[in-house]
């Protein structure tokens, strides 16, 4: 983290801050382009510190997180994770069909306390039905069987990086104190909002997109049997010129006067 540190004072570490917003702007800007294309961030953030403001700022623009115990698989081993959400499910259908009221007591109890314990640690991935296009983590350290999954799996790091931390496996190093609940908050704010400006921007693509599609259908080209009709109309017309040629040809007899008639 040397590159990162303003000076040290009375064995402090203190980071350059000038060095931080230029991470957190390229942090913002990567986190922007993610949301814009439709992907899924994953946020985590166990230690005390930071679960609150995890949950909250994640809420706010709809992404995954996870501010409980990091359980060990959960990327790597992500078809067992999405089992145990499966299961979750199937117990909120037991409850809603009436199921539940069938067992014993016992049984009823144990299932309820599964379903508490599956909501604590997984609730809030539910919505994650495919691995997430990045992850972005509070304390290195403190996650630091997240970052080594994500590394396996080759998927993209941020992370809050504090001076006794080694920043060689984040990809989006942003140097700041990760045990401070404001700074925490001040930075997850700040990409976040750059999150949400993905979110939007991908609404009026997807609006314009509805909207052209919309403009084409009006102006697409007659029906093939409309075209036919078309095409058949000329024709239509000349063989009906040529019929009335014909009759214009045809040698005309006088009609006899009406006296030669009379008699």
């Amino acid at each position: 983290m040397a590159p990162y540190i303003y000076m040290e004072r009375n064995g402090i570490h203190i980071i350059d801050l000038n060095k931080t917003v230029v991470k957190i702007d390229e942090a913002a800007e990567a986190l922007k382009n993610l949301a814009r294309s439709g992907r899924k961030i994953l946020f985590v953030g166990t230690k005390k510190q930071a679960q609150e403001v995890v949950a909250a700022r994640a809420q706010e623009v709809g992404m995954p997180y996870i501010t409980e115990r990091w359980a060990g698989g959960m990327l790597t081993n992500f078809p067992t994770i999405r089992k145990a959400v499966k299961k979750m499910g199937q117990i909120d259908k037991m409850m809603t069909d009436g199921t539940l009221e069938n067992v014993s007591k016992r049984e009823k109890l144990q299932i309820t306390r599964q379903r508490e314990k599956l909501e604590k640690n997984l609730g809030s991935i539910a919505d994650l039905t495919r691995l997430p296009s990045a992850v972005f983590v509070v304390d290195v350290i403190k996650e630091k069987i997240a970052v080594a999954e994500a590394n396996r799996l080759g998927i993209p790091v941020f992370g809050i990086v504090d001076t006794n931390s080694n920043p060689n496996n984040i990809d989006f190093v942003i140097p700041a104190n990760d045990d401070a609940t404001k700074a925490i908050d001040v930075i997850l704010g700040a990409v976040c909002a750059a999150i949400q400006e993905g979110l939007e921007e991908r609404k009026v693509e997807k609006a314009d997109e509805t909207a052209a599609e919309a403009q084409a259908d009006t102006e697409a080209p007659a029906p093939k049997e409309r075209r036919q009709r078309i095409r058949k109309a000329p024709a239509a017309e000349k063989k009906a010129e040529k019929v009335a040629e014909a009759k214009a040809e045809e040698p005309q007899t006088e009609e006899p006067k009406a006296e030669e008639a009379a008699e």
